[in-house]
């Protein structure tokens, strides 16, 4: 399958945990697109993405759209989490933003949503993961990317400063995959 993403991290979480399938990146097949996430949804992002490579390639492929959800902001960033501050805005820039506006409140909770799907020209199959957790009111660990060092799990420790493979175990996307994963067997 291909994995309709440019983002290293995420090819290399989904390969770790998607391990029954051999996951090709979008360079190996020699294919120089960034599909634009133009949509108001995870899951019509993640459609999105799976149908316009599978168009290019005419191979199984997977997509994923994922973000941060923070309750006192009204679910803010969502599908905006990578773009919210603009092409330009480095994890940390996003970061440092997060937490200073949910500082203005009480409530810390957030989850983290994933869709994944799979499209292999006739069948959509889709995986659903959330995971709840906290901003937490600084930046904590030097483990993976995006938000991973500001959401807080229960047990105080963020994804963050987890190892690859706890992260791996708990992780947003590694509940879609799973999801996806016995839906595929079916």
């Amino acid at each position: 399958m291909i994995l309709a993403t440019n983002n290293k991290g995420k090819l290399e979480e989904i390969r770790k945990i998607l391990t029954d399938y051999k996951i090709y990146s979008l360079k190996d097949k020699n294919i120089n697109v960034d599909v634009e996430e133009d949509k108001d949804s995870f899951l019509g992002n993640a459609m999105k993405k799976a149908k316009e490579i599978y168009e290019i390639s005419h191979e199984e492929t997977i997509a994923d759209d994922s973000g941060l959800c923070i309750n006192c902001l009204d679910g803010f960033p969502g599908v905006m989490t990578h773009r919210f501050l603009g092409d330009d805005a480095t994890d940390r820039m996003r970061n440092e933003y997060l937490i200073n506006e949910v500082n203005k409140y009480e409530d810390r909770s957030a989850q983290v949503v994933c869709n994944l799907v799979y499209y292999d020209g006739e069948k959509e199959i889709i995986g659903e993961g959330i995971l709840n957790g906290f901003i937490s009111k600084e930046f904590r660990g030097n483990n993976g990317f995006g938000f991973d060092e500001i959401f807080e799990l229960p047990n105080g420790l963020t994804l963050a400063e987890l190892s690859s493979d706890e992260k791996n175990s708990v992780s947003a996307r590694s509940l879609a995959i799973n999801d996806l994963k016995k839906k595929l067997k079916k």
